[in-house]
């Protein structure tokens, strides 16, 4: 890939409301994004397996403050033990998360709504593209983890659900 296109693209990012741009040519791919108050973090694609990203975390960073909350803190979410009933759905993509097919249209999902594998949740808009996100597992929805018309990130956790 030219570096001069690189150099054009961080231009035109800089220039625009765009957040973020990805291009692949050649087999090779370029992500340059704007992020404001954020570290640099090398981009490492996802690993595309049939529902590994629903059921596995990626493993954690490793920083000094990451292991342990400050004194005070509550972990955000509590540990998963093997007895825990409950099955995340994460996003598989980074996107804006609709409860609904339509602003006036009632959610996919209620918290106590009944699912079986396949049951469409969410959808998470990507590029204009709008993306599905389905049950892995029969339960019963147990807490929606984010609000309607946010933003999500790749493998944050969108629903909890009871396994039945």
């Amino acid at each position: 890939m030219d570096l001069s296109l690189i150099k054009k693209l961080v231009k035109l990012l800089s220039d625009s409301d765009v957040d973020e741009i990805e291009i692949e040519e050649e087999g090779k791919k370029v992500r340059v994004a704007k992020h404001p108050q954020r570290t640099a973090v090398p981009y490492e694609p996802p690993v595309w397996t049939p529902d590994a990203h629903r059921h596995t975390a990626p493993p954690p960073a490793v920083t000094a403050s990451a292991s342990v909350p400050a004194a005070g803190q509550a972990a955000a979410i509590p540990p998963v033990t093997p007895a825990d009933t409950r099955m995340e759905i994460r996003s598989p993509i980074v996107g804006t998360f609709y409860r609904a097919p339509a602003p006036d249209a009632a959610p996919f999902v209620q918290v106590g709504t009944e699912v079986q594998p396949g049951t469409v949740l969410c959808i998470v808009e990507a590029m204009k593209l709008m993306n599905e996100i389905e049950s892995d597992v029969a339960g019963r929805i147990a807490k929606v983890m984010v609000e309607n018309a946010q933003p999500v990130e790749y493998d944050q956790v969108l629903f909890l659900i009871e396994k039945s």
